[in-house]
C-alpha cells in the first residue's frame, strides 16, 4: 500500500464466538434463518407459478410412490 499504509481487514457482522458451544449456537441460528427464508421462497415461488408448482408436487408423489424401502 502506498505511504506505509496497511489494507483493512473485514469486520464481521457478529463478535467471534468464545467457545464451540456459541459457535455451534450461531451456526443454528443462520442455519435456521436460511431454512426460513428459503421456505418463504418456495411458496412465493408456488403462488406466482402454480402450474408449475403442481408439476413438482405430482413428480415428488410419483418419486415417494417408487421409492423403495
Amino acid at each position: 500500500m502506498p505511504d506505509g499504509q496497511q489494507p483493512k481487514r473485514e469486520q464481521p457482522d457478529t463478535p467471534a464466538p468464545q467457545n464451540a458451544e456459541e459457535a455451534d449456537a450461531a451456526r443454528r441460528r443462520r442455519r435456521a434463518q436460511f431454512l426460513r427464508e428459503l421456505h418463504e421462497a418456495k411458496a412465493l415461488r408456488d403462488r406466482v407459478q402454480p402450474r408449475r408448482a403442481r408439476a413438482a408436487r405430482m413428480r415428488q408423489a410419483m418419486r415417494m410412490r417408487t421409492f423403495r424401502w
